[in-house]
């Protein structure tokens, strides 16, 4: 005999929606579809919340007389309740005993709302995860009864707008390169972020200083890493992924770079998990300095994902540019709104005296004679050069000349 019910399934009223809220109303209706005339006891709504911890023991010990034993492992598991919510949102009335659903879809309506206690944000991890979800039981007997259940999402609001957030974090490294009486000197490095609060889809400006004293080419990069850590039965399992990164110009021997600024884009990431037991999320910014034939030299800052952008009104009194030697920010208002271009070398150095200073072909083999290479791998060192300081008094005045 075929069922009765033809479909049975559970709609959101707002189903883009990106997640609900501590005491936030939740609301919908439950979809019965039969194809005839078909008596029900009622429809529950349960809904429930779990956060879960699950991982097999990575200490593993095996026979040593033989190889043929299976390893032994210790399966390591916490659950911790969220949420647990149930109610009836159809029944018959006092007079009646049963509902009688004529053939066709019905839609039951239903709405709760969730404590007002904070909830720890939806999240799914390697080794476990935060899930909330609802469950429809259609009660039929003496049929069994017929269940329906979808999983919806729940944000822990983190305000990046909050004092501990807004606050700048700065680190300083340095490490030296070499052993003994073969050291070549120190890569130094200084890292400032204007705030410890960030959300999705903003650029954290990133401002650094890097000298490299050593007698090595260095390249420096920037990564935002998220740490997922858990923990069941007193031990802690962790795992650790990198989510975005930038890289910097490559920094020779003896010279030394400035990031003003340089921006880093968040990718679309699950916000920091600070609130549970068992699961946190955490996350940091890290300028890496890769270093030939030696460890890397590493700054990490900490950085939190909120879900309340930054409002533009916190207090700047300790930004980056106090960080700094001098504080550029009045140049902007003496500044036009389109540079001008520099004066053009032709344009202030006439040929004669580009002819009077070039030097003879005999003067160009005898210097890369004395240089032991030819000179043109000098000539980076000049190509910016500026142009000679103007003057209204003429330096090389013609003859005759008023």
């Amino acid at each position: 005999m075929q069922d009765k019910v033809k479909t049975l399934g559970i709609f959101l009223s707002n189903e883009q929606k990106s997640g609900y809220c501590a005491g936030e109303a939740v609301s919908g209706y439950v979809l019965v579809e039969v194809s005839t005339v078909t008596n029900i006891k009622g429809i529950k709504l349960e809904v429930s919340g779990l956060a879960k911890v699950c991982w097999n023991d990575g200490r593993q010990r095996e026979s040593l007389r033989s190889s043929a034993r299976p390893p032994l492992s210790q399966h390591v598991k916490e659950e911790i309740e969220c949420l647990s919510i149930a109610k009836t949102i159809f029944e018959p009335t006092d007079s009646e005993s049963w509902i009688s659903l004529s053939a066709g879809r019905h839609e039951i309506p239903f709405q709760f709302e969730l404590p007002t206690r904070p909830l720890v944000s939806s999240f799914s991890g390697k080794y476990g995860s935060v899930k909330y979800w609802m469950t429809a039981v259609l009660q039929r007997p003496p049929y069994h009864n017929q269940i329906v259940s979808r999983v919806f999402p729940v944000i822990a609001h983190v305000d990046v707008n909050s004092p501990l957030l807004l606050c700048p974090v700065s680190k300083n490294g340095e490490k030296m390169i070499g052993t003994w009486i073969f050291t070549s000197g120190p890569i130094s490095l200084r890292v400032n972020i204007e705030r410890k609060g960030y959300c999705n889809g903003e650029s954290i400006p990133i401002y650094a200083e890097i000298e490299n004293c050593s007698s090595r080419l260095i390249v420096p990069k920037a990564v935002i890493c998220q740490t997922q850590t858990y923990l069941a039965g007193g031990k802690t399992r962790s795992c650790r992924q990198v989510v975005a990164s930038v890289r910097g110009n490559h920094i020779p021997s003896g010279s030394s770079d400035v990031w003003n600024g340089k921006t880093l884009k968040i990718p679309p990431i699950s916000p920091s998990v600070l609130n549970s037991s068992i699961i946190r999320v955490d996350y940091s910014l890290a300028v890496i300095i890769q270093i030939p034939g030696a460890r890397k030299l590493k700054v990490e800052l900490p950085v939190v994902i909120g879900t309340i952008p930054f409002n533009g009104l916190g207090s700047r009194s300790s930004s980056m540019s106090s960080q700094f030697s001098m504080d550029m920010s009045w140049l902007t208002l003496a500044l036009p709104d389109l540079p001008e271009a520099p004066p053009n070398y032709a344009d202030v150095v006439t040929e004669a005296e580009f002819d009077l200073y070039r030097p003879s072909s005999h003067q160009s083999e005898e210097l890369e004679r004395q240089l032991g290479r030819p000179a043109f791998a000098y000539v980076q060192e000049f190509r910016f050069q500026p142009p000679p300081l103007y003057s209204e008094v003429d330096p090389h005045p013609q003859q005759g000349e008023v």
